[in-house]
C-alpha cells in the first residue's frame, strides 16, 4: 500500500512539474519584489539556507515511531 502510495505521489509530482516549468516568471512584463531582490543580490545565502533546510529534514528522522520493544521493560526480580 506504501509503495502504492509513494508511486502514485511521485507520477503526480511529474505531471505537476512539467507546467510549471513551463512558466517563465513573466507575468504581464512587470517583475514582483521577489525577482526585483533577487536580480539586485547574488545566490550568496542560498547555501547556507540549503544548509538550513537539510537540518530540518534531518530534524524530521526523531520523529518516526519507534520499535514496539524499544521501551522500558523492567527486569523480573529473582
Amino acid at each position: 500500500m506504501r509503495k502504492r502510495i509513494f508511486i502514485s505521489l511521485l507520477l503526480l509530482s511529474a505531471v505537476a512539474v512539467g507546467p510549471a516549468s513551463a512558466q517563465n516568471g513573466q507575468r504581464g512584463g512587470i517583475r514582483t519584489e521577489t525577482q526585483s531582490r533577487l536580480a539586485g543580490q547574488g545566490a550568496d545565502n542560498d547555501l547556507i539556507w540549503n544548509f538550513a533546510g537539510l537540518l530540518g529534514l534531518l530534524g524530521l528522522l526523531g520523529l518516526r515511531r519507534g520499535h514496539p520493544d524499544d521501551s522500558y521493560h523492567p527486569a523480573v526480580m529473582e
